[in-house]
């Protein structure tokens, strides 16, 4: 199983779309600051998570949401969670 995950910096007040198979490595590793995309806005939080079949659908739906380039279209996504 691949994953399209969310991750909230409330320091920056910033989303970080991403896609693995383990999130929560990747949250990890995120907070650890190997990640040069997010190394200076830690801690992060996972905030939301899809499960997809196969690497290439999860990267789709990431580059999906990466392209809306909208705050609202994330934290709608995100209000479906609750």
């Amino acid at each position: 199983m691949w994953f399209t995950y969310i991750i909230y910096s409330e320091l920056e007040d910033q989303y970080y779309i991403g896609y693995a198979q383990n999130p929560s490595s990747e949250l990890e590793r995120h907070n650890l600051g190997e990640m040069s995309a997010t190394r200076k806005a830690k801690p992060w939080q996972l905030v939301h998570v899809e499960k997809y079949p196969s690497e290439a659908d999860a990267m789709r739906r990431a580059k999906e949401i990466k392209a809306k380039k909208s705050r609202s279209y994330i934290e709608q996504l995100l209000k479906l969670d609750y």
